[in-house]
């Protein structure tokens, strides 16, 4: 009697466990389940989309532990390859920790990596490296032997960590431009040679910006995508967006995209055009490994359809648990 009550309840709990969990099939929400991952940075190359997220790797009690970067692949937005660290934190000997947010773009025929890192005392906070490969995949080298960004270089900032979370887009004229910021949102033209800046920093900092800008253009169209804290109003980050004729600007604030992200005080934007149709990538922290809960520093990347009016403005984005597997809608 004892067992039968037991495996009852055993039964009961797995039913309800597996009610609330998200749904599982391939392309549902979060798309990769066997990592925490965070940051998503789309690339496409070719008939292959290339998802470059930072590895959650915290424990119980920590906030944040992020020491590589991972890629994945798809053919389909549904199956995922993984190819492995593409990189850890110690290749770049002048950094000392903090795998965060990246972005890969190819231009001359080489991919060129931008990501966030913890700079040495030598320049004390937050810092932008830059690396290459000759392969979406990697391996990666660092590609300037030292930092893109310091935090000496944009002194507005109140604090150490304001230059996270790069940003790159190559306009239609060939030149380059690298944007990033917490709090402060700065935009750059890079030189043709892709690791030093070429000109002024520009601040261009939108309503409620707290991190982790996206730039994208759509016809004839360029847009700043960025997690979003009105700090009077909510207590997560949401995603926020702001349009401009051209990358100089004027920016127009055009509002919210999103909510925040389940059970996550961060989220961060990144979209791609794939086969056709656009695509925004998130992250929250609703996934469960073992016996590790989601977390601020064990997130999972999600993605979802993107949509646009005739305007050019983008249809607010509602996150599911089916994502891309969700009937058309």
């Amino acid at each position: 009697m004892v067992r039968a009550s037991r495996l009852t309840a055993m039964l009961l709990l797995a039913s309800a466990v597996a009610s609330a969990a998200p749904d599982a099939r391939p392309g549902a929400n979060p798309i990769i389940r066997d990592t925490f991952t965070a940051d998503p940075a789309p690339l496409v190359v070719g008939d292959r989309l290339y998802l470059y997220v930072g590895h959650d790797e915290a424990q119980r009690d920590e906030m944040f532990n992020m020491k590589e970067w991972l890629v994945y692949s798809t053919t389909d937005m549904r199956h995922w390859t993984r190819h492995g660290p593409i990189m850890k934190v110690s290749d770049f000997t002048w950094a000392k920790k903090d795998a965060w947010a990246s972005q890969t773009i190819f231009k001359n025929g080489r991919y060129w990596f931008y990501a966030a890192v913890e700079h040495d005392d030598t320049h004390p906070g937050k810092a932008i490296a830059v690396a290459v490969s000759d392969r979406p995949t990697g391996p990666f080298v660092d590609a300037k032997g030292s930092a893109l960004i310091t935090n000496g270089m944009t002194p507005k900032g109140t604090h150490s960590w304001e230059d996270i979370d790069p940003t790159v887009l190559t306009d239609d004229d060939g030149t380059t431009w690298i944007a990033w910021g917490n709090r402060q949102c700065y935009i750059a033209r890079l030189k043709p040679n892709m690791v030093e800046i070429d000109g002024p920093i520009v601040e261009i900092t939108p309503p409620h910006f707290e991190e982790g800008p996206w730039l994208h253009k759509r016809g004839g169209l360029y847009y700043l995508t960025y997690a979003s804290l009105d700090r009077a109003t909510h207590r997560d980050e949401r995603v926020s967006y702001s349009t401009a004729p051209s990358l100089k600007g004027p920016w127009t604030y055009r509002g919210e995209l999103t909510g925040s992200g389940k059970y996550s005080f961060t989220i961060h934007p990144g979209i791609a055009r794939f086969k056709g149709a656009w695509y925004l990538f998130l992250h929250n922290a609703a996934l469960t490994i073992g016996d590790l809960n989601g977390a601020i520093g064990r997130r999972a990347v999600t993605v979802e359809p993107l949509r646009y009016k005739a305007d050019g403005t983008m249809i607010p984005v509602v996150q599911t648990d089916a994502g891309v597997t969700a009937p058309t809608r």
